[in-house]
Protein backbone atom coordinates (compact mmCIF):
# COMPACT_ATOMS: atom_id res chain seq x y z
CA UNK A 1 0.00 0.00 0.00
CA UNK A 2 1.22 3.17 -1.16
CA UNK A 3 1.85 5.80 1.99
CA UNK A 4 -0.23 8.46 2.77
CA UNK A 5 0.85 11.75 1.21
CA UNK A 6 1.82 14.23 3.88
CA UNK A 7 -0.10 17.53 3.50
CA UNK A 8 1.25 20.88 3.84
CA UNK A 9 0.25 23.06 6.78
CA UNK A 10 -2.25 24.52 4.28
CA UNK A 11 -3.93 21.84 3.07
CA UNK A 12 -4.61 20.10 6.09
CA UNK A 13 -6.36 23.35 7.77
CA UNK A 14 -8.39 23.38 4.22
CA UNK A 15 -8.99 19.50 5.34
CA UNK A 16 -9.91 20.20 9.20
CA UNK A 17 -12.67 22.33 8.31
CA UNK A 18 -14.09 20.07 4.97
CA UNK A 19 -13.98 17.53 7.32
CA UNK A 20 -15.62 18.96 10.55
CA UNK A 21 -12.66 17.89 12.82
CA UNK A 22 -12.06 21.60 13.00
CA UNK A 23 -13.93 24.66 11.96
CA UNK A 24 -17.95 24.42 12.40
CA UNK A 25 -17.79 21.23 14.44
CA UNK A 26 -20.75 19.38 15.24
CA UNK A 27 -20.71 20.39 18.98
CA UNK A 28 -23.55 23.40 19.76
CA UNK A 29 -22.35 26.06 21.65
CA UNK A 30 -25.07 25.46 24.60
CA UNK A 31 -23.84 22.02 25.19
CA UNK A 32 -19.96 23.36 25.47
CA UNK A 33 -21.64 26.21 27.87
CA UNK A 34 -23.33 23.41 29.69
CA UNK A 35 -19.89 21.45 30.21
CA UNK A 36 -17.93 24.61 31.41
CA UNK A 37 -20.64 25.19 33.90
CA UNK A 38 -20.61 21.61 35.11
CA UNK A 39 -16.75 21.69 35.67
CA UNK A 40 -16.85 25.24 37.24
CA UNK A 41 -19.70 23.81 39.28
CA UNK A 42 -17.32 21.01 40.80
CA UNK A 43 -18.97 17.95 38.49
CA UNK A 44 -16.14 15.50 38.50
CA UNK A 45 -17.50 13.82 35.44
CA UNK A 46 -15.85 16.29 33.46
CA UNK A 47 -12.69 16.84 35.08
CA UNK A 48 -11.55 13.70 33.27
CA UNK A 49 -9.43 12.70 36.04
CA UNK A 50 -7.68 15.89 36.92
CA UNK A 51 -7.62 17.54 40.06
CA UNK A 52 -8.84 21.20 39.74
CA UNK A 53 -9.37 22.70 43.13
CA UNK A 54 -11.30 25.40 43.51
CA UNK A 55 -9.09 26.85 40.82
CA UNK A 56 -11.71 26.82 38.07
CA UNK A 57 -14.91 28.14 39.70
CA UNK A 58 -15.94 30.92 37.47
CA UNK A 59 -17.21 29.01 34.04
CA UNK A 60 -16.11 32.84 32.38
CA UNK A 61 -12.32 32.04 33.11
CA UNK A 62 -13.09 28.36 31.70
CA UNK A 63 -14.18 29.80 28.66
CA UNK A 64 -11.81 32.15 28.43
CA UNK A 65 -9.15 29.23 28.54
CA UNK A 66 -11.33 27.69 25.74
CA UNK A 67 -11.21 30.67 23.30
CA UNK A 68 -7.82 31.01 23.75
CA UNK A 69 -6.45 26.78 23.07
CA UNK A 70 -9.73 25.59 21.10
CA UNK A 71 -11.11 28.43 19.41
CA UNK A 72 -14.45 28.58 20.51
CA UNK A 73 -16.67 31.43 20.40
CA UNK A 74 -14.97 33.59 22.89
CA UNK A 75 -18.28 36.11 23.52
CA UNK A 76 -19.93 35.30 26.71
CA UNK A 77 -23.01 36.40 25.48
CA UNK A 78 -23.19 33.85 22.51
CA UNK A 79 -25.26 31.02 24.41
CA UNK A 80 -26.80 29.21 21.28
CA UNK A 81 -25.85 28.49 17.75
CA UNK A 82 -22.31 26.64 16.31
CA UNK A 83 -19.50 26.62 17.74
CA UNK A 84 -15.88 26.08 16.68
CA UNK A 85 -12.76 25.00 16.67
CA UNK A 86 -9.99 27.28 15.55
CA UNK A 87 -7.87 24.37 12.85
CA UNK A 88 -4.96 26.58 13.28
CA UNK A 89 -4.98 25.62 16.95
CA UNK A 90 -4.95 22.56 16.25
CA UNK A 91 -1.99 22.38 13.64
CA UNK A 92 -0.25 23.92 16.05
CA UNK A 93 -0.77 21.78 19.32
CA UNK A 94 0.11 18.84 16.50
CA UNK A 95 3.43 20.10 15.60
CA UNK A 96 4.43 20.78 19.83
CA UNK A 97 2.79 16.97 19.94
CA UNK A 98 5.24 16.07 17.37
CA UNK A 99 8.27 17.56 19.26
CA UNK A 100 7.61 15.31 22.09
CA UNK A 101 7.30 12.48 19.69
CA UNK A 102 10.28 13.66 18.73
CA UNK A 103 12.33 13.22 21.69
CA UNK A 104 10.61 10.20 23.10
CA UNK A 105 11.57 8.55 20.06
CA UNK A 106 14.95 9.54 20.22
CA UNK A 107 15.50 8.43 23.76
CA UNK A 108 13.74 5.33 23.10
CA UNK A 109 11.05 6.23 26.00
CA UNK A 110 8.45 3.72 27.25
CA UNK A 111 5.00 5.08 26.07
CA UNK A 112 1.50 4.20 26.46
CA UNK A 113 -1.35 4.49 24.38
CA UNK A 114 -5.16 4.41 25.38
CA UNK A 115 -8.31 5.46 23.67
CA UNK A 116 -11.84 6.06 24.92
CA UNK A 117 -12.90 7.26 21.04
CA UNK A 118 -11.78 3.86 19.49
CA UNK A 119 -14.58 4.59 16.83
CA UNK A 120 -12.91 7.46 15.97
CA UNK A 121 -9.74 7.99 17.24
CA UNK A 122 -8.29 4.26 17.67
CA UNK A 123 -6.42 4.21 14.39
CA UNK A 124 -4.62 7.23 15.06
CA UNK A 125 -3.28 6.18 18.05
CA UNK A 126 -2.35 2.45 16.27
CA UNK A 127 -0.37 4.53 13.53
CA UNK A 128 1.71 6.80 16.11
CA UNK A 129 2.52 3.56 18.51
CA UNK A 130 3.69 1.99 15.47
CA UNK A 131 6.13 4.65 14.24
CA UNK A 132 7.47 4.69 17.63
CA UNK A 133 8.14 1.30 17.88
CA UNK A 134 10.07 1.24 14.62
CA UNK A 135 11.82 4.03 15.95
CA UNK A 136 12.96 2.21 18.80
CA UNK A 137 10.62 2.82 21.95
CA UNK A 138 8.92 0.61 24.11
CA UNK A 139 5.14 0.06 23.53
CA UNK A 140 3.62 -0.16 27.48
CA UNK A 141 2.23 -3.68 27.61
CA UNK A 142 -0.94 -3.45 30.07
CA UNK A 143 -1.03 -5.85 32.78
CA UNK A 144 -3.43 -8.83 32.13
CA UNK A 145 -6.97 -9.05 33.59
CA UNK A 146 -7.40 -5.39 34.65
CA UNK A 147 -11.14 -4.23 35.24
CA UNK A 148 -12.68 -0.70 35.72
CA UNK A 149 -16.18 0.86 35.39
CA UNK A 150 -17.99 -2.71 34.92
CA UNK A 151 -15.97 -3.73 32.01
CA UNK A 152 -12.27 -5.12 30.99
CA UNK A 153 -9.04 -2.97 29.97
CA UNK A 154 -7.33 -4.56 27.25
CA UNK A 155 -5.05 -3.52 24.46
CA UNK A 156 -5.86 -4.29 20.75
CA UNK A 157 -3.92 -2.75 18.26
CA UNK A 158 -1.11 -1.29 20.67
CA UNK A 159 -3.89 0.38 22.28
CA UNK A 160 -5.48 0.12 25.55
CA UNK A 161 -9.65 0.36 25.49
CA UNK A 162 -12.19 -0.33 27.48
CA UNK A 163 -14.58 -3.47 26.98
CA UNK A 164 -18.01 -4.25 27.70
CA UNK A 165 -20.02 -7.02 26.38
CA UNK A 166 -17.77 -7.78 22.94
CA UNK A 167 -17.85 -4.40 22.44
CA UNK A 168 -15.25 -1.52 22.35
CA UNK A 169 -16.76 1.40 25.27
CA UNK A 170 -16.48 5.46 24.27
CA UNK A 171 -15.61 6.44 27.87
CA UNK A 172 -14.48 9.44 29.16
CA UNK A 173 -13.56 8.01 33.00
CA UNK A 174 -10.48 7.58 34.35
CA UNK A 175 -10.79 4.91 36.10
CA UNK A 176 -9.42 2.68 33.30
CA UNK A 177 -6.16 4.37 33.14
CA UNK A 178 -5.82 4.27 36.96
CA UNK A 179 -6.36 0.46 36.57
CA UNK A 180 -3.33 0.30 34.29
CA UNK A 181 -1.35 2.69 36.54
CA UNK A 182 -1.83 0.57 39.48
CA UNK A 183 -1.60 -2.65 37.89
CA UNK A 184 1.96 -1.79 36.86
CA UNK A 185 2.89 -0.51 39.73
CA UNK A 186 1.50 -4.00 41.45
CA UNK A 187 3.75 -6.01 39.39
CA UNK A 188 6.94 -3.76 40.12
CA UNK A 189 7.09 -2.62 36.23
CA UNK A 190 7.92 0.78 35.33
CA UNK A 191 5.55 3.09 34.73
CA UNK A 192 5.26 5.08 31.03
CA UNK A 193 7.54 8.39 30.16
CA UNK A 194 4.75 9.32 28.00
CA UNK A 195 1.30 8.37 27.33
CA UNK A 196 -0.36 9.58 24.12
CA UNK A 197 -4.32 9.09 24.93
CA UNK A 198 -7.50 11.06 25.26
CA UNK A 199 -10.17 12.55 27.70
CA UNK A 200 -10.60 11.02 31.11
CA UNK A 201 -7.41 8.14 29.77
CA UNK A 202 -5.04 11.45 29.25
CA UNK A 203 -6.17 13.75 32.54
CA UNK A 204 -5.81 10.66 34.85
CA UNK A 205 -2.11 10.57 33.39
CA UNK A 206 -1.01 14.07 33.80
CA UNK A 207 -2.62 14.07 36.70
CA UNK A 208 0.10 11.05 38.17
CA UNK A 209 3.05 13.17 36.65
CA UNK A 210 3.40 11.44 33.46
CA UNK A 211 4.52 13.78 30.37
CA UNK A 212 0.92 13.14 28.33
CA UNK A 213 -0.19 14.29 25.33
CA UNK A 214 -4.07 14.51 24.94
CA UNK A 215 -6.77 15.00 22.38
CA UNK A 216 -10.13 16.62 23.70
CA UNK A 217 -13.18 18.09 22.01
CA UNK A 218 -14.65 21.74 22.80
CA UNK A 219 -17.55 20.28 25.00
CA UNK A 220 -14.05 18.82 27.45
CA UNK A 221 -12.61 21.66 28.81
CA UNK A 222 -10.67 19.95 31.33
CA UNK A 223 -7.71 18.91 29.43
CA UNK A 224 -7.12 22.00 28.18
CA UNK A 225 -7.07 23.87 31.44
CA UNK A 226 -4.64 20.79 32.29
CA UNK A 227 -2.31 22.33 29.70
CA UNK A 228 -2.76 25.67 30.50
CA UNK A 229 -1.43 24.62 34.27
CA UNK A 230 1.50 22.23 32.99
CA UNK A 231 0.05 18.97 34.06
CA UNK A 232 -0.48 17.82 30.46
CA UNK A 233 2.22 18.70 27.82
CA UNK A 234 0.04 19.11 24.71
CA UNK A 235 -3.70 19.10 23.95
CA UNK A 236 -4.70 19.03 20.50
CA UNK A 237 -8.13 20.55 20.18
CA UNK A 238 -10.32 18.73 17.74
CA UNK A 239 -13.83 16.36 17.40
CA UNK A 240 -13.33 13.16 18.34
CA UNK A 241 -15.75 11.30 16.50
CA UNK A 242 -16.34 12.78 12.72
CA UNK A 243 -18.63 10.85 10.48
CA UNK A 244 -15.19 8.76 9.24
CA UNK A 245 -12.29 8.24 11.38
CA UNK A 246 -10.16 8.21 7.64
CA UNK A 247 -10.41 11.81 8.00
CA UNK A 248 -7.92 11.58 10.71
CA UNK A 249 -5.43 10.10 8.29
CA UNK A 250 -3.76 13.42 6.85
CA UNK A 251 -3.77 14.79 10.52
CA UNK A 252 -1.85 11.50 11.17
CA UNK A 253 0.42 11.68 8.56
CA UNK A 254 1.30 15.21 9.79
CA UNK A 255 1.56 14.72 13.06
CA UNK A 256 4.21 11.84 12.05
CA UNK A 257 5.93 14.56 10.06
CA UNK A 258 6.48 17.09 12.71
CA UNK A 259 7.81 14.20 14.75
CA UNK A 260 10.08 12.67 12.03
CA UNK A 261 8.32 9.36 12.25
CA UNK A 262 8.06 7.25 9.05
CA UNK A 263 4.47 6.46 8.97
CA UNK A 264 3.83 2.52 8.03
Amino acid sequence: MDRMPIPSRAALVDHLVRTRIAGDVATPRDNNLSHYRKLANGDRHYWLGLELGDRWTDEQDVLAVMAERCGVVDDPGFRFGQDTIDPELTVDALERAGAVLRKAAADGQRVLFATGHPGGLLDVHRSVAGALRRAGCEIVVIPSGLTADEGYVFQFADVAVLERGATLWHTHSPEPMAAILDGLEREGRPRPDLVFADHGWAGCAGRRGIETIGFADCNDPALFLGEAEGTLSVVVPLDDHVVDPRFYDPMTAYLLDAAGLEAA
